[in-house]
């Protein structure tokens, strides 16, 4: 893993315009940033990232179905009572899932580290999915990446395949996100673009606009029946939300499946530690609370790691994005925090401290994209600091052997 100074496209920014790459630049930063680029050979994509990424998920779906029969941590998760059975039918009737993006640290010697799991609703697909693959053939016809490089980037391909599994041809699916954010959009766009390659029917609406018909099914902006709907809305928030009273009854498909809301939450972490302690892609994971007033089995577990979380920990609220909230600490004093924007008063799981691998001052983030169930490519985002945020930029990737 390397990280090259390389010219930039000298078109690449009228290029955004044309696609509608309208945040490639956000508050006088660059939010895509083509300077540098990440190398990579191919033993590393596929021994230690690919094939590590596609394990952490089959781990993942065998931790929702510990949750799912267990009522303790579905209290410890705070996933609502009003909505358990609902997430747990939909689990046992084997709604499949559509994508994904973990988060991971790898520095180029020794195993990637998972620090979490977007489940429900990971953004950045467009960057990683679309623009970087552009960026990748231009960079080749430009003769500034050699004729034998080649991009860790089936993601488009994969979603394409893996709608085409889940629906029938012309099915017709709804897509949703909140108004006036550019980069939630483009993710729902390049998702609509794959269900129209798939053959099946596309429509967008404004999550505002999504009404409920007298018998309380959810309409869309023309009051047309949504039968199957992608929600770039966390399930988090739509278990609270007024609309929530319909879910169960209003026969409307939902992706990501309702038992994503159980991945998409932190406290998968320290169940994951729980049921697989020692894996080399984990990282040490408990509940906050348990630090203080442990187990038995919790506090053997907290002495076997008593090591690694000697070096310091990482306080993330069970819900949270963007790095909202999240403080490290070290020597039992925190250290770096992010700003609060609202998710500080949820529970915690502390999470062992890993140090990002500095390349030139950044300090980069793999987001290891998961179409169905298995990865499919990478994105990488890098930050100045040691939590990744939202204006943290993104990176393209190539491998080189």
């Amino acid at each position: 893993m390397q990280k090259l100074d390389l010219p930039e496209r000298p078109d690449w920014r009228d290029k955004a315009a044309d696609q509608g790459f309208t945040f490639a630049d956000m508050h006088g930063e660059p939010y895509w940033d083509e300077a540098s680029a990440y190398c990579f050979s191919l033993a590393e994509i596929e021994e230690r990232i690919e094939d590590p990424a596609t394990e952490l998920h089959g781990l993942c779906r065998e931790a929702v179905a510990r949750v799912i029969g267990s009522e303790e941590l579905l209290d410890r998760l705070e996933i609502p009572e009003a909505h358990r059975d609902y997430i747990a039918q939909s689990w046992q009737d084997g709604e499949p899932e559509l994508y994904g993006r973990f988060d991971l640290v790898y520095d180029g010697d020794g195993p990637a580290k998972m620090l979490e799991y977007n489940a429900d609703t990971p953004t950045s697909l467009y960057e990683s999915a679309a623009f970087q693959w552009q960026w990748f053939e231009d960079q080749q016809a430009l003769g500034v990446l050699r004729e034998g490089d080649d991009q860790f980037n089936g993601i488009h391909e994969a979603i394409v395949e893996r709608l085409g599994a889940m629906f029938a041809p012309e099915t017709q699916l709804h897509f949703t996100a909140l108004s006036g954010a550019p980069e939630d959009y483009a993710t729902v766009e390049a998702l609509g673009w794959a269900a129209r390659e798939a053959r099946l029917g596309a429509h967008y609406t404004d999550l505002e606009k999504i009404g409920v018909s007298e018998d309380g099914q959810f309409l869309d902006d023309e009051d047309r029946v949504i039968g199957t709907l992608f929600k770039l809305y966390p399930w988090e928030d739509l278990l609270r939300d007024d609309y929530a009273a319909h879910l169960a009854t209003a026969q409307c498909r939902m992706i990501e499946p309702p038992w994503k809301a159980i991945l998409s939450n932190k406290g998968i972490l320290p169940v994951l530690w729980e049921m697989f302690e020692d894996h080399p892609n984990l990282l040490p994971a408990f509940f906050e609370s348990d630090l203080t007033d442990p187990s038995p089995e919790t506090a053997a577990r907290l002495e076997r790691a008593s090591e690694a979380m000697a070096r310091g920990h990482v306080l993330k609220p069970i819900f949270s994005r963007e790095g909202a909230s999240i403080s490290i600490v070290e020597d039992g004093a925190v250290t770096e925090t992010a700003s609060n924007d609202g998710y500080a008063k949820h529970p915690r799981i502390a999470q062992a401290y890993h140090p990002l691998p500095v390349f030139a001052g950044f300090r980069p983030v793999i987001g290891a994209w998961i179409a169905g169930e298995h990865c499919a490519g990478i994105g990488i985002r890098e930050d100045r600091g040691r939590i990744t945020q939202d204006l943290s930029r993104f990176k393209p990737h190539f491998i080189r052997d």
